[in-house]
């Protein structure tokens, strides 16, 4: 049994000095009593010199779950100048289907032709090409062929006979589905009834019909929140006429909901594409300029607003001391308003179709927080300005109408990028707060001067 290891930089430093000694037998000691993840995430943290080294000690199954588990571009890296047979014979042949298309997608199409051109089994290979050609993003980009299928019309020994047969080959169980004499999925035998319904003449008189499947080009979001609202462990991948192509399982969602997850934080926070921390100064600076850009523009047009309203400062200097406030409400109340509709939409809590009802309770919401806030402003410039200042007055209706303002237009614009078909996690960060900025000033500079 492989045992979990608290990997702390002691330890991994412990084994590179064992790679670098080349102590072969205790570094093969260590690894046999590692899990694999725990091999993996090391080899992450280590120099991709020492990896190979721990890859090239590692044999079978070990070293393809370990290929695995290991970060896609350090896994990239490391796999770069191993030649493909090596990869064929020493990973894919030891993979599911659906982690060997994981690792063969990141590759160039002539060393994917390379390495499947040195697979040794035959229909593991053509079950790669097929898989190949669908759309990463999609349920068939993610689905697995190993599954066990029996024949409605079987009887009940030989389907008990066909079972173990396809079992052997399989590391987990998770259903047995049934399909017809064109491969059409028709249901899935129910392992209880084989138990106490041992006698009965076919499986088709035992299956159940009552099953939940997917098509192939289903989107990864919803293959996610299927099996989230149904607690699923498994879920049949069926083509365009019915004909059972694959499964997806539990464990092949999780790393999608985790790429979700951070794809959507990343778009939150102003990043354009996918970046890690380890990745390179010019790939971080790529993803992380566009919106800094558009913020820098949306500053100098809020900047230019200001400067409109020079005599009004002049006059009342006081009232450029809650410009930072302004800004930062609105920003805050648009953020959090687009973060709730985006998370909505994005676990189906949210029915689209229901705009005006929302709205509506997104109005009364911002009303009562922003009496809340203008009041508390209220009471604090009367206290430090009197009664005479525009800013007891200016400031508090301003912030009143940024408020409902940012509220109304975070809930919106989400709503509207989901019906246009964009992603909506765009709207909860950067550009819900330029565009408030923008406006919130207007609304400010324009109350300012209609009270003084």
């Amino acid at each position: 049994m492989k045992d979990s290891v608290i990997l702390t930089r002691e330890y991994i430093e412990q084994i590179e000095q064992l790679v670098a000694e080349k102590q072969t037998e205790e570094l093969k000691r260590r690894l046999d009593e590692m899990h694999p993840a725990d091999i993996a995430e090391m080899c992450d943290d280590m120099s991709i010199e020492d990896a190979r080294y721990i890859y090239h000690l590692l044999e079978g199954e070990d070293a393809a779950d370990v290929l695995i588990e290991m970060d896609e571009d350090a896994r990239n890296e490391l796999l770069e100048e191993v030649p493909s047979e090596t990869i064929a014979k020493k990973f894919i042949d030891y993979m599911d289907t659906d982690d060997a298309v994981d690792i063969i997608r990141d590759m160039d199409e002539e060393k994917q032709e390379e390495v499947l051109a040195h697979i040794e089994d035959i229909e593991q290979a053509g079950d790669i090409v097929d898989l190949l050609k669908y759309d990463e993003d999609t349920a068939g980009g993610i689905m697995g062929t190993e599954m066990v299928i029996v024949n409605e019309n079987w009887s009940m020994p030989d389907c008990l006979r066909e079972m173990r047969l396809q079992a052997e080959d399989r590391d987990e169980i998770y259903n047995v589905y049934v399909v017809d004499d064109e491969e059409r999925l028709q249901g899935v035998f129910p392992l209880k009834k084989m138990i106490t319904n041992p006698s009965v003449s076919k499986v088709k008189h035992v299956m159940d019909r009552d099953l939940i499947s997917i098509h192939v080009d289903t989107p990864v979001e919803e293959v996610v929140q299927l099996i989230e609202k149904y607690n699923l462990v498994s879920v049949p991948v069926i083509d365009s006429i019915g004909r059972l192509v694959g499964q997806i399982t539990v464990d092949d969602v999780m790393d999608e909901m985790r790429e979700l997850a951070e794809r959507d934080y990343q778009l939150a926070s102003g990043l354009s594409q996918d970046v890690e921390s380890d990745d390179s100064i010019m790939k971080q600076t790529r993803a992380r300029l566009p919106w800094l850009l558009i913020g820098m523009v949306g500053g100098l047009g809020t900047s230019a607003i200001l400067g409109l309203f020079d005599g009004v400062f002049a006059q009342y200097p006081e009232m450029a001391l809650f410009i930072p406030l302004i800004g930062a409400t609105g920003g805050n109340v648009g953020t959090q308003s687009s973060a709730i509709v985006v998370q909505g939409l994005a676990n189906n809590s949210l029915d689209i179709s229901n705009t005006g009802r929302l709205i509506l309770k997104e109005s009364l919401v911002s009303l009562l927080n922003a009496a809340i806030i203008s009041l508390a402003v209220f009471g604090y410039n009367w206290w430090r300005y009197g009664v005479g200042s525009p800013a007891t007055y200016s400031v508090s209706l301003s912030l009143f109408c940024v408020v409902m303002f940012a509220a109304l237009f975070g809930t919106f614009v989400p709503m509207t990028l989901e019906k246009l078909k964009i992603d909506p996690a765009i709207a909860t960060g950067p550009f819900i707060s330029i565009t408030n900025d923008v406006i919130g000033m207007l609304i400010y500079m324009g109350i300012t001067v209609w009270l003084a």
